[in-house]
């Protein structure tokens, strides 16, 4: 099966009444499409009481001189997994570059690359990702419940985590404020 290239690269962002309370308002930055299914991370929900120091720490690592920044809920698959979507400018052991917009890392390598000074010059830190087997994505795509819209650098490491979402839908021309969480008709 073909799969369109626009995919990956791009922002899943939960529309309004999609029923799964996992991705509510949800925006995932989705970085793996092939025929075995998807693989994405949520970028719009922090877990609370997480920071990145604290991270560290679990794995013996000093982050006293990183910024404190929240950990991200990437999705309720393998929550014990960590991920790290970052800029171009790192690369280390086992790192997939999705398309020309980020990379992501989920080795220990980078953890301690970005504790040490030496990691990418921007980066956000999640705790599991989202996942859909063979087909699901593209079935799930043609019901109400997921909007497509482009990813930037900017709405990844520059917007507020809480703003990603309507954002990322003003980015496509979109009042977020204006969307239902009833499906229409035609």
């Amino acid at each position: 099966m073909d799969l369109p290239p626009f995919y990956v690269g791009n922002l899943l962002l939960a529309m309004p009444g999609m029923g799964d309370p996992n991705f509510d308002h949800a925006v995932i930055a989705l970085c793996v499409h092939d025929v075995d299914g998807a693989m994405g991370i949520d970028i719009s929900t922090e877990m609370g009481g997480l920071g990145l120091r604290a991270l560290l720490a679990n794995f013996d690592l000093d982050g006293s001189a990183v910024p404190d920044t929240p950990v991200l809920c990437g999705g309720p698959v393998e929550p014990q997994r960590g991920f790290v979507l970052h800029s171009l400018d790192w690369g280390g052991q086992d790192m997939v570059q999705v398309d020309r917009l980020w990379g992501l890392s989920g080795s220990l390598d980078i953890l301690k690359a970005i504790a040490e000074g030496r990691g990418p010059s921007r980066y956000l830190v999640a705790l599991g990702y989202a996942g859909w087997g063979a087909g699901q994505l593209e079935s799930e795509m043609t019901r109400h419940g997921w909007f497509l819209a482009p990813a930037s650098s900017q709405l990844l490491f520059e917007t507020p985590t809480r703003s990603r979402w309507s954002r990322a839908f003003a980015a496509s021309g979109i009042d977020a404020a204006m969307l239902t969480s009833a499906p229409g008709q035609a």
